[in-house]
């Protein structure tokens, strides 16, 4: 089954010290790009998240929302430069005994100048959060890929049945392919009978042969088998499960280019009519495209 690109992915998980929650939303992108955003405490864990989720998503642009929530995700303590302390009291010493001061040297004051007593926080991350990072991750990516799956299926379904209308056209191609080859043959030949009325110089049998081969090149059987080898080509692809998004990228190229030149040696109404229907439907079978993994 195939996958669509975009899908979202969300995960929850908490105990009684923080809360842990993770979102990854995927869009459309020509490779496997993955973007994490983390608190500075966790970009230790960047690296192995990647490649888990990349296990699940092989195409398109993944954006990683990682958010914490708590009292004890960052680990604070208290450090004091007791090299400045004790310069600070040396002076309050030196002051008391020029001024015959009688205050108690002020440490509560000290404690408040950040010079002195300063908090320090830890990078250090429990495994427990280590562990239930991993899990919300795990389960989101779960999630984005059950919804890429779920787009998948539908974009399966609208590009089978778009699939039946180009070969519901290859068909009626067929039955107006010898008609096309008839007219531009006959008309060539009015031309030329018209050109030679009186002209006796001129080498018959050598324009016939031009003729036969101008109408030669108004043959477009082969653009139509390559175009029904495409579409089943195409239609097996999508039943492949695998990551196929620029396989069938390539092979609406091809589908158009070989479209293009029947267009463009059919001079008829009808197939003319036929080519612009099938350059409308395949346009829409590109642009879902765009969205396959």
């Amino acid at each position: 089954m195939i996958k669509s690109m975009t899908g979202y992915g969300r995960s929850a998980k908490e105990n009684g010290n923080f809360k842990v929650t993770a979102e990854m939303k995927a869009v459309n992108h020509r490779f496997c790009e993955i973007n994490i955003r983390m608190p500075r405490q966790l970009l230790f864990l960047e690296d192995r998240l990647k490649k888990a989720i990349s296990r699940y998503v092989k195409r398109g642009k993944v954006d990683v929302f990682l958010n914490l929530q708590g009292e004890s995700i960052v680990k604070r303590s208290l450090s004091i430069d007791w090299d400045l302390f004790h310069q600070y009291h040396h002076l309050y010493e030196q002051m008391v005994e020029n001024t015959v001061a009688s205050e108690a040297f002020p440490i509560d004051r000290l404690l408040l100048h950040e010079e002195v007593v300063s908090v320090e926080e830890s990078d250090e991350v429990s495994k427990e959060l280590e562990e239930m990072v991993k899990i919300s991750v795990d389960e989101a990516v779960s999630q984005l890929v059950k919804m890429r799956q779920s787009e998948g299926r539908e974009l399966l379904e609208d590009l089978a049945r778009r699939l039946q209308k180009l070969s519901d056209y290859l068909e009626q191609l067929r039955t107006f392919a010898p008609q096309v080859q008839e007219l531009y043959r006959e008309r060539l030949l009015k031309k030329v009978e018209s050109f030679m009325e009186g002209n006796t110089e001129i080498d018959e049998s050598r324009i016939l042969t031009e003729v036969s081969v101008y109408a030669d090149k108004s043959d477009v059987e082969e653009e139509l088998t390559r175009i029904d080898s495409h579409l089943k080509q195409f239609s097996s692809i999508l039943n492949d499960g695998e990551v196929v998004g620029r396989k069938l990228d390539f092979l609406v190229q091809e589908l158009n280019r070989e479209i293009n030149t029947i267009g463009s040696k059919a001079n008829h109404l009808d197939v003319s009519q036929i080519v612009v229907n099938l350059k409308a439907d395949l346009e829409k079978i590109r642009e879902q495209v765009q969205n396959v993994e």
